[in-house]
């Protein structure tokens, strides 16, 4: 199982990007997916996921400004960052659910090195 991500960077408060998750290895289109997120000296925080069958959810944080899509042919999952805020800043990975897992709920094994997302104010 191999998940890597990218698309971090330096972004205005009320800017966007877009954040990629690149994913093998698996029978990617069985599972639900998940992007994760730590800030400096905080835990680390379930952000969003997407079940293959499509019901998808938010954290309370991010919900109305994130938006979690996948698109299975690629074996990809994208993270659409709108409305940033310095709170958001924070390292992004994304992550495989076991197949007992649900969304929200997510079961995870594998998950990848991250990519750093900086919010200046």
């Amino acid at each position: 199982v191999r998940l890597v991500e990218s698309g971090g960077g330096l972004v205005q408060a009320g800017g966007s990007l877009r954040l990629s998750c690149a994913a093998s290895g698996f029978p990617y289109g069985d599972n639900i997916m998940a992007w994760f997120r730590q800030a400096p000296g905080k835990e680390r925080e379930g952000v969003a996921c997407i079940s293959p069958d499509g019901p998808i959810a938010y954290s309370d944080s991010v919900k109305g400004r994130f938006t979690i899509s996948r698109d299975i042919t690629q074996n990809m999952v994208y993270l659409q960052v709108s409305s940033a805020k310095p709170e958001d800043t924070a390292v992004y990975s994304c992550a495989r659910g076991e197949y007992y897992s649900t969304c929200p709920g997510i079961v995870y094994r594998f998950r990848g090195q991250g990519t750093r997302v900086t919010v200046s104010s």
